[in-house]
């Protein structure tokens, strides 16, 4: 399992990177909010199963919170809210004293740090699932089942053609939505996420449809194991990134703003 310094390292370069393009939206308060609750977030299991055992109160109290909080959704719903509720105030005190500078010059609402309190407990499992449990973990094993294993994979003449469809109507409809024409870039983005998400939800659907509800089962791309693989980023790769981006204060934001639309 990855210790402190994987889940710190990578959310403070994605944080950071995002304070990089953002213009100042995304300030060190987003930053550290977000890499504190993947460093220790779903961890704080872990302390308190090593804190009662040590003063003496049994392991037993320890893990039973270790198996309640070390979990993606089950952390979120039990600490968020009263997390947030922290760390809103505390980014009103960081900036009003003068610790930590936001260009924006406003503090965090509870709702931002809702969002960043799940990015960063969901990039948490991200490296978890992936590295612990000597590659074992009930995820990353499910993952693999996606796959074909049994040998080597027929030639699936229907995988083949689903596949180059689906794939080719992704590759032109980028290319016709994002064509030299007078527009918004953030339309044209926005419209371009629609497709990836409509072209994502058949391609799994394509691939559950020949593991789950064929009989026999077939491989659905060869050996790969793409439904696994699809979901698992869209989860635990892309949703915390789209949240840190909800996140983000909105352009209109200033000095002067006390409340935040979020």
């Amino acid at each position: 399992m990855p210790g402190p310094g994987p889940h710190l390292m990578y959310t403070l370069a994605v944080g950071t990177g995002l304070m990089g393009v953002s213009k100042g939206r995304f300030t060190p308060h987003h930053c550290l909010i977000y890499a504190v609750n993947a460093f220790l977030g779903p961890d704080i299991g872990s302390f308190s199963e090593w804190l009662t055992s040590t003063i003496g109160m049994g392991q037993s109290l320890g893990s039973r919170i270790m198996d309640i909080i070390h979990h993606p959704l089950y952390y979120i719903l039990i600490l968020g809210i009263p997390l947030s509720v922290f760390y809103s105030w505390l980014s009103k005190v960081a900036l009003q004293k003068g610790f930590l500078s936001a260009l924006s010059g406003v503090p965090l609402s509870r709702l931002q740090c809702l969002l960043l309190i799940s990015a960063g407990a969901l990039s948490h499992f991200f490296l978890d699932h992936l590295f612990e449990e000597n590659g074992h973990s009930t995820t990353f094993t499910w993952i693999i089942s996606t796959g074909w294993w049994e040998g080597r994979a027929p030639v699936n003449s229907e995988a083949v053609i689903v596949v180059g469809i689906l794939c080719t109507c992704l590759l032109g409809g980028f290319i016709y939505i994002n064509r030299t024409k007078p527009g918004k870039v953030g339309s044209q983005s926005g419209n371009s996420l629609q497709l990836i998400g409509v072209i994502a939800s058949l391609y799994c659907l394509w691939c559950a449809s020949q593991i789950y509800w064929r009989s026999p089962r077939q491989p659905a791309v060869g050996e790969e194991a793409d439904l696994g693989v699809l979901i698992f980023l869209t989860i635990y790769f892309f949703l915390p990134h789209f949240l840190c981006i909800a996140a983000m204060h909105p352009k209109e934001s200033s000095p002067f703003s006390e409340e935040l639309p979020l």
